[in-house]
């Protein structure tokens, strides 16, 4: 789909506009959407796009029976808060929230608007539901990843680059569970014997001095795990890593296409398409405690071969017949 055409089914800001009149007899009901990353992201309209869509074909309108007020962070962690005391005075019927930070921002406004969720990895050490099977509050949606992912991750840096001694594991832990994926690499790295180096990032700067430093011992690399900072610098990161021939693992396909190495994640537009079927639940009576959160059940892989031989990398054949996508 083309930018434009993006920004058109979007709507271009941040509120969508409200039709004039809903059919007779028919309720209006408002939705509210909170999102981590920037309005103008390409891949983020694609996936809040998915998410219109997956509501559209439920038989939610914007010109029929529902309004959709959207706020966008821009991965400002400062912005988190606001954003949710924004939405919560709109008292919408319910909210669909991306990230871990915002999640945790709305629900320190509201223990009682259901929230519907995705990018969040780690629900129950984050507080937000009681168990998976069954949440318990107002809050259910859809798990980004589970533990053993982090082992996925470190096996591919170390099938693609056998050498490998230390991985910096980068991120923000304003914008992403952090703790929750540096234990699961810690665990997983003994047997490849490798070593996770934890890399906390904020600022730009910050991501500079971290692949800086991660380049000066030998045989590293760098681990993304998903977190809104590095995907908002996401073109930053990847020139520095081909800067500095760092093998780097990503945690979704935006990251290979714009030029990185390779990603092993979840399809994001589906799982907000997903999402949809959550919202269109809660809006006809089902609650929050009752909607199970459910776990990932797609994963792909994509390798850029480009980057591969830049890096003076030969892609495994094993890596190549798993990979989902190749891009030359």
């Amino acid at each position: 789909m083309k930018r434009r055409e993006l920004i058109t089914l979007l709507g271009g800001a941040v509120a969508w506009p409200l039709a004039a009149r809903a059919q007779q007899g028919e309720r209006m009901r408002r939705i509210g959407v909170v999102v981590s990353s920037a309005e103008d992201d390409l891949d983020m309209q694609a996936r809040v796009a998915g998410f219109r869509q997956g509501l559209e074909r439920l038989g939610w309108s914007e010109d029929r029976n529902a309004r959709i007020d959207a706020r966008f962070a821009a991965g400002k962690a400062d912005q988190f808060q606001v954003l949710a005391k924004e939405l919560i005075a709109l008292q919408p019927d319910v909210i669909f929230a991306h990230s871990t930070p915002v999640v945790a921002a709305l629900q320190r406004e509201s223990r009682m608007i259901p929230i519907v969720f995705v990018s969040v990895s780690d629900p129950i050490g984050s507080g937000f539901v009681a168990s998976l099977a069954r949440p318990g509050g107002n809050l259910t949606g859809l798990l980004q990843y589970e533990e053993g992912i982090a082992g996925k991750w470190l096996a591919m840096l170390k099938e693609i680059a056998p050498r490998l001694a230390r991985a910096a594991l980068v991120a923000n832990p304003k914008t992403t569970a952090y703790d929750y994926f540096l234990r699961a690499a810690q665990a997983a790295a003994p047997s490849l014997t490798i070593e996770v180096v934890s890399t906390p990032v904020e600022t730009t700067a910050d991501i500079e001095r971290a692949i800086e430093s991660a380049a000066r011992a030998p045989n590293g690399g760098l681990l993304l795990p998903p977190d809104t900072t590095t995907t908002v610098h996401r073109d930053l990161i990847i020139a520095l890593a081909a800067r500095h021939r760092l093998p780097a693992v990503y945690p979704f396909r935006v990251f290979v296409e714009a030029g990185g190495l390779m990603s092993y994640g979840t399809e994001q537009v589906a799982m907000f398409r997903q999402a949809a079927l959550y919202v269109d639940r809660i809006l006809r009576g089902a609650k929050p405690a009752d909607l199970p959160v459910q776990a990932p059940t797609k994963f792909e892989t994509v390798v850029n071969l480009k980057t591969a031989k830049a890096l003076g990398l030969t892609v495994p054949p094993g890596l190549l017949v798993a990979a989902d996508e190749v891009i030359e």
